[in-house]
């Protein structure tokens, strides 16, 4: 049984569009920068910037590597010509190599800190083009990845907006399909692509359905573990794997802290 509530797509569409536009008024920018993997959130993030602030006013960077499947970077050149925004192809894997061979790294033996390492090389393509343009970083995370850290800080976690920051998952799937965002990026595996044949699914270990649903009764109705395990008809110890993640990922989406100043 589904406990996440329905969600109001106009109504939602139309704060996150009054939030983007607010945003960029109060950081003075002319623009927005958007990094187009050609999944489901990144293409609704570049959806709701270019109805905020006109498709002139939105610039799109799609940098695939060779883990990246072909089909999302298709997806993602194309959905910048769907929208009629400027975009730039940039291929990631000469600088990854050269950040490699530089640390005398063996690459075979850590494949998601290879991974991280992409998106952090990925971050700093997209800021490089919103400091040259006054533009601001739009943020793709949803609250199902950030909420179980799921993202790479100072990577695909590094933005100056995260407008569908508040949705789940299967939120951003409901907001997708209201602005008609293309069903083959709905329907196809949501992925990050930074290693061969990764899904998120797979490596959260919980289908979006159950993780969404346990995330709204944990975080925002405040139900016991036994309870949500009866609800989603799944075991506590489920329960207490995607609560760690919660807890331990906890600092991803907080300034870094510092020791309060004491008085002498």
């Amino acid at each position: 049984m589904s406990e996440l509530p329905q969600l109001d797509c106009k109504k939602t569409k139309e704060k996150i569009i009054e939030f983007i536009k607010t945003k960029m008024s109060e950081a003075n920018a002319e623009g927005l920068v958007v990094g187009l993997s050609g999944g489901i959130d990144s293409t609704l993030s570049a959806f709701l910037a270019t109805e905020a602030v006109g498709k002139e006013n939105v610039f799109g960077v799609s940098m695939p590597s060779t883990t990246t499947p072909t089909e999302d970077k298709v997806h993602g050149t194309d959905l910048a010509n769907i929208l009629g925004i400027e975009y730039r192809e940039i291929g990631i894997d000469s600088i990854l190599n050269e950040y490699l061979t530089l640390t005398n790294y063996i690459t075979d033996n850590d494949p998601l800190a290879i991974g991280n390492l992409k998106a952090r090389i990925r971050m700093s393509i997209i800021y490089y083009y919103a400091n040259a343009k006054n533009y601001m970083v739009i943020g793709t995370g949803n609250r199902s990845e950030l909420l179980i850290g799921y993202f790479t800080k100072y990577g695909d976690g590094a933005c100056d907006i995260e407008p569908i920051g508040d949705l789940y998952k299967l939120q951003v799937r409901e907001l997708a399909k209201y602005m008609n965002v293309p069903s083959e990026i709905i329907e196809k595996p949501p992925r990050a692509g930074l290693w061969d044949n990764q899904t998120d699914e797979d490596e959260i270990g919980m289908k979006y359905e159950v993780l969404d649903n346990l995330l709204y009764l944990y975080v925002d109705k405040k139900e016991d573990v036994s309870k949500i395990a009866e609800n989603l008809n799944i075991s506590v110890e489920e329960v207490e794997r995607i609560i760690k993640k919660v807890k331990i990922n906890a600092h991803k989406t907080r300034i870094p802290e510092s020791p309060k100043r004491c008085d002498l």
